[in-house]
């Protein structure tokens, strides 16, 4: 077998993801792109090559990575402590070339806690136990791997990207995603809120699937959602029952 003949594999399909994005351009509001994928690429294989064993049977997406997550640690919605502690992910991150004065990459040493990842990475320690239990059933990634930051340090989001600079990235972003359900094959594909939730009935309906996952939307656990803070982990277990997701053990 030619090595062009190889299966794929999520670290693959990472790596063409990270190059394909690190070629594009943002205008100002933009002052500083992050991403991970290049410089905390082996704290991000080390996630896939552990805990992306497939088939998965639900595939949860979020939109793209939080400063003091994914952005730190190489890791989905990556709170350090549950990366740290939990995953057992402790290294793999290397300073950019080129950082925001506001928004440093300190990598495991950062003292800041993302609020969205100790829910749901909590919400997940407390109801599977271990990251084997949770992870034998589930699989959590980011649709866009890219941070976009303002020149006060501002988070900006994808949705909030003109259509000229949007349209390349969901190109490349779009082709990931459906390597990686592929891949996955699961029967559940989850948006984490309602972009990701969008992106995922897209690219899902624009393939060829013998049997395509069934798609839904949960709450995001981000602090800006009145809902998730009046207690985010009871809203999702009521959305997956009511979506009837066999994830909840």
């Amino acid at each position: 077998m030619t090595s062009s003949a190889l299966p794929d594999t999520l670290e693959t399909a990472a790596a063409r993801l990270r190059d394909a994005v690190s070629t594009l351009r943002f205008a100002s509001p933009v002052h500083t792109v992050y991403n991970p994928l290049e410089y905390a690429w082996e704290a991000h294989r080390t996630y896939l090559a552990r805990y992306g064993t497939p088939p998965k049977p639900v595939v949860l997406m979020g939109m793209n990575p939080g400063p003091f997550g994914m952005m730190q640690t190489g890791v989905p919605f990556g709170e350090i402590a549950s990366v740290r502690d939990w995953m057992g992910i402790r290294s793999g991150v290397v300073e950019p070339g080129h950082m925001h004065p506001k928004r440093p990459i300190q990598g495991f040493a950062c003292t800041r806690s993302e609020v969205s990842g100790r829910r749901l990475w909590g919400w997940a320690a407390e109801r599977f136990g271990s990251p084997e239990a949770f992870f034998s059933r589930a699989f959590v990634i980011n649709y866009c791997p890219l941070v976009f930051l303002e020149a006060g340090g501002r988070n900006l989001t994808p949705d909030k990207l003109p259509a000229a600079e949007r349209g390349p990235l969901q190109a490349a972003c779009d082709a990931h995603l459906a390597s990686v359900l592929a891949i996955l094959t699961p029967a559940w594909a989850l948006g984490i809120g309602s972009y990701a939730a969008r992106r995922m009935q897209t690219v899902i309906e624009s393939l060829d699937m013998p049997a395509p996952p069934r798609t839904g939307q949960v709450l995001h656990p981000s602090p800006a959602s009145p809902l998730a803070n009046r207690g985010w982990a009871g809203a999702v277990e009521r959305q997956l029952t009511e979506l009837g997701v066999p994830l909840l053990p």
